[in-house]
């Protein structure tokens, strides 16, 4: 999302093994064709993303997607704990506060620690990355707190390329993605209905890298 409140694809990138060398390769690439700084970045738990993103762009908040730590952190838990495990789980990451997430994060361990420690270690261990957008107001956590924009955009781009196997080329891949993806962003035309109010405060929360220009 650029600061005029408009979505952008940056870039398309087929193969690549997910280390963190790759990814120094994919944001060298994304900063060497211009976008300079970037302040919050929502990841999925990608490994070596958050290295990669600390190397290129030091500044940038690094917030992990609370939807995939659910479903990472849920599916060590027992069908029949599963209700009042969430339940504990929603006083986390539906906190209206840091101070309060970290308090019921206190009582999940508490509670569940013993019996689901990995659920709990997960939590813990990622907190800083999980936990970033706590000091953000409402309509700027609900922009960041996931990734679904980027898997709606990818689940748009299987629709197109499901029908066929085998591409003879990786160009030949990429060039069909590039096609679907003109006709994907055709569609982007809007901007959040709370726009101004999330600019207003990126503009305070992000005040000495703003430039008047990058306004216009």
């Amino acid at each position: 999302g650029r600061l005029d409140g408009h979505r952008e694809v940056l870039g398309l990138w087929v193969g690549g093994n997910e280390s963190a060398k790759y990814w120094v390769g994919v944001l060298n690439e994304i900063r060497n064709r211009g976008t300079e700084d970037i302040f919050i970045i929502s990841v999925d738990g990608l490994t070596g993303f958050a290295d990669a993103i600390s190397a290129v762009y030091p500044k940038a908040e690094v917030q992990r997607c609370i939807v995939h730590q659910i479903r990472y952190t849920t599916k060590f838990v027992s069908y029949k704990d599963i209700k009042a495990f969430m339940n504990d789980l929603k006083g986390v990451y539906q906190a209206p506060t840091l101070e309060q997430a970290e308090e019921g994060l206190d009582r999940l361990e508490e509670k569940w620690g013993s019996k689901y420690p990995s659920s709990v270690a997960s939590w813990r261990n990622n907190w800083p990355q999980l936990s970033a957008y706590f000091k953000y107001p409402y309509e700027l956590r609900r922009m960041i707190y996931t990734t679904n924009q980027i898997e709606n955009y990818n689940r748009q781009l299987r629709k197109v390329t499901k029908t066929r196997t085998i591409f003879p080329s990786d160009d030949a891949l990429l060039k069909l993605l590039y096609l679907a993806t003109m006709d994907i962003t055709e569609k982007w035309t809007g901007r959040d209905r709370d726009w101004s109010k999330i600019l207003s405060q990126l503009c305070i929360y992000f005040e000495e890298r703003i430039e008047p220009g990058d306004l216009e």
